[in-house]
């Protein structure tokens, strides 16, 4: 939020494209870490329901983590690339805050049917990575609470 409200597009977008592959990735090893240590500690055999429910989770959080990682962050950042060269040929990228000039972004979208596709997929790529962050949130979440549930003493 800090980087949206002082930095231009450009710049907040190409900061965006270098910390969001570590960020996932490092998202995607703690998932595996996670299922890794739950699994060694609790032998297939001696599993419980909520022991099996736990490494489930854990193995979803792994899978979405690691889709988000390679698949949906890359695509978006290649995608918000190719809009910059537009946008920059077109004197746009310039302007501070992602909300500011929207006029001058739509009539871009309108005027060139390629800028306008990969805005849309930029908006489904981003809206699908969000939803893996949020998948991957939930799974941490009831994974703590599991943990919080079976403690036995703090």
């Amino acid at each position: 939020f800090v980087m949206d409200s002082h930095l231009n597009r450009h710049t907040y977008g190409f900061i965006q494209s270098r910390l969001f592959p570590f960020y996932l990735h490092i998202g995607s090893a703690c998932a595996f870490f996670n299922l890794t240590i739950f699994a060694i500690y609790h032998p297939r055999d001696l599993l419980d329901e909520k022991e099996a429910a736990q490494i489930y989770i854990f193995f979803v959080c792994v899978t979405v983590a690691a889709v988000n990682a390679q698949w949906f962050g890359q695509l978006t950042s290649e995608i918000m690339a190719d809009m910059h060269v537009m946008e920059q040929s077109c004197g746009l990228g310039q302007d501070i805050g992602l909300s500011s000039n929207r006029e001058a972004y739509s009539k871009l979208c309108l005027a060139n049917p390629k800028y306008k596709r990969l805005s849309s997929r930029l908006w489904l790529y981003h809206l699908l990575s969000s939803l893996c962050n949020l998948c991957c949130i939930v799974c941490n979440g009831y994974s703590l609470y599991y943990l919080a549930e079976n403690l036995t003493t703090l």
